[in-house]
C-alpha cells in the first residue's frame, strides 16, 4: 500500500506450506479433492490415546527368545502414563519416518543377529508401528498426519501441473527439508509465473567447498548450514549458478556474509582458510563485526535480564524494532518477564506450555488432592488457588482457606483427604477450643470465620463428589474420569452466579477449554487406576502450548529460528548460544540405533545442527547482532 501511494489494491493470499484443503475443495470438479484418496488425519490426542494400550500391552506378548536378551526382564512400561509417554515418541518417530518417505519394511530386512540385545528387542518393539498401528487406522478411517500432508502436497503439486495460476506464486522461507515440500517448491519454480525464494544459499562459497557439504559418509556432513539447500537445488534440477540475488547488500552486511561463509566452510576444505587469509582480513577492514555485540552472563538469569536491558536500549531509539531468537523455551519465558518489569509486553510467538497456565494447575492441584491423599500441601495450593470459588465471593473463599489452612492443615495432620476435609475440620476444632493452652491466632478466629471455613469444606465436598465416588473402582474408563474431572473443576471454579466466565477467561481459559473438549471427545476406551489419573492427564497436556493473543508491544518480539527467516527488525539477539541448546546435542534416536537409521536411508541426528548453523548464519544478516551465551546453565 506505502508502494502504491495509498491506492486500492487486492492483497496477495499468504499460506504457509501445506494448507491446502481449500484449494482442494474448491477445484472438485477438476478432480482436486477427489484426486487426494487418503483418508483424514487422525487427532494428535487420539493418536497418543489409541498408541498407549498397543505399547502397555507389548511387554506381555513379548516373544521369550526376545525377552531373553534383557537380563532384568522387560519391566518397562510399567504404569499407563509410561505407556503414553513412549506413545508420544513412537507417534514422534512415525512423523519422522513418513515426512522423510522412508519404508518402514526395510527394518524387517535387517539381521537381528547384527545388532546389540537392546536393539534387538526394540527391533521387536517396533512392530507396534508396522503391524497393529495400522489396522487401528484402518479400522478408524484415518491416517496419520505427516502421511496426510505429504498426499496434499502431491495434489497439490499435480494441481500446479495441470491448472497453472495465472498469477504470480511465490514460495518463500522454506528450505525444502521435508521431501514432499521439496517437489512443491521445484513445481512451484517451473511455473511460468513461479519464484521460489532460497533463504541464505551462500552464492560466494567456492565450488570445492560447495562440492564437499554433504559429499562424505561421515554423519558431521550433514551439519554444514548449506547442506539442506545443496539438495533442495539438486531436487529442483539446477545448478547453484542458476539462482539470482533478489539485492544487493550494505557493503557491511555484504562483508559479514563472507566471514561468515568463511568461517563455516566445510572440514573438508578448512586447509583454504590459509589461502583466503586476505578475504577475511578485508571483510573485517570492512566492518563485518562492527555492529555485533556479545553478552557473556554468569548463568541463565543473568542472560535474561542481559537480553532484557539489550532489546529495551535497542527500542530506545524512535522508530526502532528489536527481537530474541532462541530455540531455548525457558530463556524466552525468563526474558518476557524481565521485559515486564519494564512495562513491556514482548509478543512471544511460542506461546507458553498450557499445562503450567492457571486453569489447568488448577485442575492439577484438584487431581493431586483427590486421587493421591498424600502430604497437606496440594490441598493448600488448592484451596489458595486464584481461580478457587465454589460458588463464593473470591474474598470470602480465600480468607475461608486461611482458617482451614491453620485449623484442619498445619501440625501433624497425617495425610489429609479433600473429599472428606470438613470432618478434620471440625474435629480439630472442637479439639483446639477444649485445649487447656491454646494457640495465640485462636483468638483471632471469629464465629464468621469458622462459617465461612465450613461453607467452603461442605461446598469442596460436593464439588469433589464425581471423582470421590470412583476411588473403590479398580480401573475407570478414560471417558468417564474425563467427565467426572472436567465436572468437579467446573464445580470448583464456579462464580457466586453460576458462571464460569473467569475460568475459562482469556486465552489460556480458551486453550485449556479446547483441550478438555478433546478430551471428552476422544475415542479411547483406555481404563485407568485412579491413583495414576494426575500422571496420566501430566502426560495428556504436555506439550500443548497456550498462543499469546495479539497485542503485545509491536517494537519487542521473541521468535523462533523459522520465524526470524522470514520478518527482519533492526535489532536482532541470538539467546541461549551454548553447546546442547543452539546448536542441540546430536543425540541418538531412542528407539532406533544408527544403524537402524542408515538402513532406512533416514538423515542422521546432525542434520539437526546443520539447521541450526543455518538459522544462526540467517540471523547474523540483521543490521545490529547481540549475541549471549551463560557461561554456566
Amino acid at each position: 500500500m506505502e508502494r502504491l501511494g495509498g491506492s486500492a489494491a487486492i492483497l496477495p493470499v499468504i499460506r504457509p506450506l501445506g494448507e491446502f484443503a481449500g484449494e482442494l475443495a474448491d477445484l472438485e470438479t477438476e478432480g482436486g479433492a477427489v484426486s487426494l484418496d487418503h483418508a483424514p488425519p487422525i487427532r494428535k490426542l487420539d493418536r497418543i490415546l489409541l498408541l498407549g494400550p498397543l505399547v502397555h500391552a507389548w511387554k506381555s506378548r513379548v516373544p521369550a527368545h526376545v525377552a531373553a536378551l534383557i537380563e532384568e526382564g522387560v519391566v518397562v512400561p510399567a504404569t499407563i502414563s509410561d505407556s503414553l509417554w513412549l506413545a508420544r515418541d513412537l507417534a514422534a518417530l512415525m512423523d519422522e519416518i513418513e515426512t522423510e518417505e522412508a519404508d518402514w519394511e526395510r527394518l524387517s530386512s535387517l539381521v537381528p543377529e547384527e545388532l546389540a540385545g537392546w536393539w534387538q528387542v526394540t527391533l521387536e518393539f517396533l512392530t507396534i508401528v508396522t503391524e497393529a498401528w495400522p489396522n487401528v487406522l484402518a479400522e478408524l478411517g484415518r491416517s496419520n498426519p505427516a502421511a496426510h500432508r505429504n498426499a496434499m502436497l502431491a495434489v497439490e503439486v499435480e494441481r500446479l501441473r495441470r491448472n497453472p495460476p495465472r498469477g504470480p506464486v511465490i514460495a518463500a522461507g522454506s528450505t525444502g527439508s521435508i521431501p514432499a515440500t521439496a517437489r512443491l517448491l521445484a513445481a512451484i519454480a517451473r511455473l511460468e509465473k513461479g519464484a521460489v525464494v532460497l533463504p541464505g544459499l551462500d552464492r560466494e562459497l567456492d565450488d570445492i567447498s560447495w562440492q564437499a557439504v554433504g559429499s562424505s559418509s561421515e554423519p558431521s556432513s550433514c551439519g554444514h548450514p548449506q547442506f539442506g539447500l545443496k539438495k533442495l537445488v539438486a531436487a529442483m534440477g539446477i545448478a547453484r549458478s542458476d539462482v539470482v540475488d533478489l539485492g544487493s547488500l550494505p557493503p557491511k552486511l555484504a562483508a559479514r556474509r563472507r566471514l561468515v561463509s568463511e568461517a563455516l566452510r566445510p572440514a573438508e576444505t578448512t586447509d583454504l582458510w590459509a589461502v583466503e587469509r586476505r578475504k577475511v582480513a578485508e571483510a573485517l577492514h570492512s566492518g563485518a563485526l562492527s555492529d555485533i555485540s556479545l553478552i557473556e552472563a554468569a548463568n541463565e538469569r543473568e542472560e535474561a535480564a542481559a537480553i532484557a536491558l539489550a532489546l529495551r536500549h535497542a527500542i530506545s531509539r524512535e522508530g526502532r524494532t528489536a527481537a530474541l531468537v532462541t530455540p531455548d523455551r525457558a530463556l524466552a519465558r525468563r526474558v518476557a518477564a524481565e521485559l515486564r518489569r519494564f512495562g513491556i509486553r514482548a509478543d512471544d510467538s511460542g506461546g507458553s506450555p498450557l499445562a503450567d497456565s492457571i486453569p489447568a494447575t488448577l485442575l492439577r492441584l484438584m487431581l493431586e488432592a483427590v486421587c493421591r491423599p498424600k502430604e497437606p500441601v496440594a490441598i493448600v495450593g488448592l484451596l489458595k488457588h486464584p481461580l478457587l470459588r465454589l460458588g463464593l465471593p473470591r474474598d470470602r473463599a480465600r480468607g475461608a482457606a486461611e482458617v482451614v489452612e491453620l485449623i484442619a492443615l498445619r501440625g501433624g495432620t497425617g495425610r489429609p483427604d479433600a473429599a472428606r476435609l470438613g470432618a478434620l475440620f471440625a474435629e480439630r476444632y472442637e479439639a483446639l477450643c477444649r485445649a487447656p493452652r491454646k494457640p495465640f491466632w485462636l483468638g483471632r478466629i471469629g464465629e464468621d470465620d469458622v462459617a465461612a471455613a465450613r461453607e467452603l469444606l461442605a461446598a469442596l465436598q460436593e464439588a469433589l463428589v464425581p471423582l470421590a465416588v470412583l476411588r473403590e473402582a479398580a480401573s475407570v474408563p478414560l471417558s468417564r474420569l474425563v467427565h467426572a474431572s472436567v465436572e468437579a473443576f467446573e464445580a470448583m471454579g464456579r462464580a457466586e452466579d453460576g458462571t464460569l466466565t473467569e475460568l475459562y477467561r482469556g486465552e489460556a481459559g480458551e486453550a485449556f477449554a479446547g483441550f478438555l473438549r478433546e478430551l471428552v471427545e476422544s475415542r479411547s476406551n483406555l481404563a485407568v487406576k485412579l491413583e495414576e489419573w494426575p500422571d496420566v492427564f501430566a502426560t495428556l497436556i504436555a506439550g500443548e502450548i497456550v498462543k499469546p493473543a495479539i497485542g503485545g508491544d509491536h517494537r519487542i518480539a521473541i521468535w523462533g529460528a523459522l520465524e526470524a527467516r522470514l520478518q527482519s527488525v533492526d535489532t536482532l539477539v541470538l539467546g541461549g548460544l551454548n553447546e546442547g541448546t543452539w546448536p542441540e546435542t546430536a543425540a541418538s534416536d531412542r528407539f532406533m540405533s544408527r544403524l537402524m537409521k542408515g538402513e532406512l536411508e533416514l538423515e542422521p541426528p546432525e542434520r539437526r545442527i546443520g539447521l541450526a548453523a543455518h538459522d544462526f548464519m540467517m540471523a547474523l544478516g540483521a543490521l545490529e547482532v547481540v549475541l549471549s551465551r551463560a557461561a554456566r546453565v
